[in-house]
């Protein structure tokens, strides 16, 4: 089965993060860095909050709104605790203007 698109690529401009769940549940926090998307769980690893409720700072890196924890937004490695295990990152593709997240390249 192909996979489907999870929202257009204008619904995600840049410098913003949107929520968006894969075919079965999944939540996942699609950000766009200057033109560059970025797909993370959207569950921060310190307290299971919403990571695209969150901020996307200038630089890339995503802030929980919850208790400040940051991650890099391409890699979901921790940039500042409180959190300390890295997010789950996926591979987005862009296809005709429509947005692709893949979970088979989901990493912890």
């Amino acid at each position: 089965m192909p996979p489907t698109p999870v929202c257009t690529l204008t619904a995600v401009p840049p410098g913003t993060l949107l929520r968006v769940e894969l075919g079965d549940g999944t939540p996942v926090c699609l950000g766009n860095h200057g033109g560059r998307l970025f797909a993370l769980h959207d569950r921060c690893t310190h307290a299971d909050f919403s990571l695209s409720a969150g901020e996307l700072m200038p630089d890339g890196r995503v802030q929980c709104l919850w208790h400040g924890a940051v991650f890099d937004g391409i890699t979901g490695a921790v940039c500042r605790g409180p959190a300390t295990d890295p997010v789950p990152t996926f591979a987005v593709r862009v296809l005709d203007g429509q947005v692709f997240v893949e979970p088979a390249r989901a990493t912890t």
